[in-house]
């Protein structure tokens, strides 16, 4: 037995491959470092449902479909609005795309997609008691999401930015979300209920909610002077700093590479982007000195946290965009699984007493 299914291998797939001793990351047949970027979000979808999707074929005809479905989910979404009341945004967006109902194959994927960027803006618009806004079908899927979350278009800058994070968080191997997914996917339930299954395991802390602790450290941590004394008395009472180290990840995660990068071009602006620098740059020092038998870099969630609110991204929105881009994985991933045909049945040990028989 393996706790955690550490190094089980339970699938195999062609979507993507994660390399924690070399700090590579390959989304069929392309490291990250070259997609994202590069890629607009309907070539990275389209990437990953070639063979799965018979739309992926025809790259404008996703983008308008994914545009048309955009209106459909905000019109399915908009009487539900006064069930938000009290719910967080990750809660709100489960709750939302709970309505999605069952399709078919074709057409399923593009309506589970689009039903995910719009319910995570929606969802995140209601935390802060803010109407939502609707979508533009003749938007891109990125820019239109963003535009419906911060209630007014991007500059290019912007706009690029946050496809590029959506593209660099598409896939990333048998994660714990996207094996649900897999798991729903393969009891012949259809795309709604895996990625509903999903979303509620990217609901975890130890999964997709670390970003928002990121922005709470640097609160604390507050000027670039702090940074080293607050991180040595965090380590010393067993704190663990938010934003390192990874359960694959051996060196450093390749998506905080391009999110690092993405994240250079907003200096300058009303940000934090120095403070998280100095931060980084003291946390790294001191796992060295505290962590010497294993090394802990820096993950994605650290450049997501600093990205996103650059971005004007409420904090509570961290985890729903995050679901609304994974969502295209999640969805090649059920797809994949549902070509096996094959029920996903682990085994378990029993541990427990076993029945005293009278003699």
């Amino acid at each position: 037995m393996r706790p955690g299914l550490d190094s089980v291998i339970a699938a195999e797939t062609i979507l993507s491959h994660v390399d924690g001793e070399a700090g590579r990351l390959i989304v069929r047949g392309h490291d990250l470092e070259d997609l994202a970027g590069s890629a607009s979000y309907e070539q990275a979808v389209a990437l990953l449902w070639t063979d799965f999707v018979p739309m992926a074929a025809d790259i404008a005809r996703l983008r308008t479909e994914l545009g048309a479905a955009r209106v459909k989910a905000f019109n399915r979404f908009a009487p539900l609005k006064p069930n938000l009341s009290g719910l967080t945004a990750t809660e709100g967006m489960r709750l939302l795309l709970s309505s999605v109902p069952d399709g078919n194959d074709e057409q399923e994927p593009v309506d589970v997609l689009a039903a995910a960027g719009v319910a995570a803006a929606f969802a995140t618009r209601a935390t802060a008691n803010l109407a939502p806004v609707a979508p533009d079908a003749s938007s891109p899927h990125a820019a239109d999401i963003f535009r419906m979350i911060r209630g007014k278009p991007g500059d290019a800058e912007e706009v690029k930015a946050f496809e590029t994070y959506l593209v660099t968080i598409i896939d990333h191997g048998l994660n714990a979300s996207t094996f649900t997914a897999r798991v729903v996917a393969s009891t012949a339930a259809r795309l709604p209920s895996a990625i509903v299954a999903a979303l509620c395991a990217l609901k975890g802390p130890l999964h997709g909610g670390a970003p928002g602790p990121v922005l709470d450290m640097l609160d604390a941590i507050g000027t670039p002077g702090n940074a080293d004394a607050w991180i040595a008395d965090a380590l010393k009472r067993g704190e663990r700093l938010m934003g390192f180290g990874h359960r694959v990840y051996r060196v450093r995660d390749p998506r905080a590479n391009v999110l690092k990068t993405t994240v250079a071009k907003f200096k300058g602006r009303a940000n934090r982007i120095a403070l998280a620098e100095a931060v980084e740059a003291a946390a790294l020092r001191a796992l060295r000195d505290f962590k010497s038998e294993r090394r802990l870099d820096t993950n994605v969630e650290f450049y997501t946290a600093l990205l996103l609110e650059a971005l004007d991204i409420p904090r509570e929105g961290f985890t729903p965009v995050f679901g609304a881009g994974r969502a295209a994985g999640w969805i090649a991933h059920a797809r994949e699984q549902e070509q096996t045909g094959r029920l996903i049945r682990p085994q378990s040990r029993y541990v427990g007493p076993l029945p005293v028989k009278a003699a």
